[in-house]
């Protein structure tokens, strides 16, 4: 039998056409912290303290916007929250916000887990997810 030689994600590096507003998003949407930058790069690198995010700038403009159905890539990353009250919250802040929604809280493959998709604003799909009791 051949066991995993890896042990889950350090961190995921995603490339954004708006590094400081993609970094706010993941602060103040979900509490998140910076954890360093990289002017040189330039490069943001955000944290939940589980897992890191390092955010790229684009650097061409205009940026060519990700589509699901056609590239290959990042379909959406996901993160969890521990309760159903946590999702619920968050949603209604990105609500609040006026972040694009894809879809509400709903139950992932007739629950009891539930989750929503938003889009952070360099248009990266983000799935928060519950897993259930």
């Amino acid at each position: 039998m051949v066991f995993p030689v890896t042990k889950g994600i350090h961190h995921l590096g995603l490339t954004v056409s708006r590094l400081e507003e993609s970094a706010a998003f993941f602060k103040s949407m979900l509490g998140w912290h910076e954890v360093k930058r990289r002017d040189d790069y330039p490069a943001i690198f955000v944290s939940d303290g589980t897992v890191m995010l390092t955010l790229w700038a684009t650097k061409e403009a205009p940026a060519t916007p990700f589509d699901k159905n056609r590239n290959v890539g990042l379909h959406h990353v996901a993160f969890t929250v521990p309760d159903e009250a946590t999702l619920n919250s968050v949603y209604e802040r990105l609500q609040q916000a006026g972040v694009p929604i894809e879809f509400a809280p709903e139950p992932l493959v007739g629950g009891p887990a539930k989750h929503l998709i938003c889009y952070d604003p360099s248009g990266i799909r983000v799935e928060i997810l519950w897993p259930g009791p």
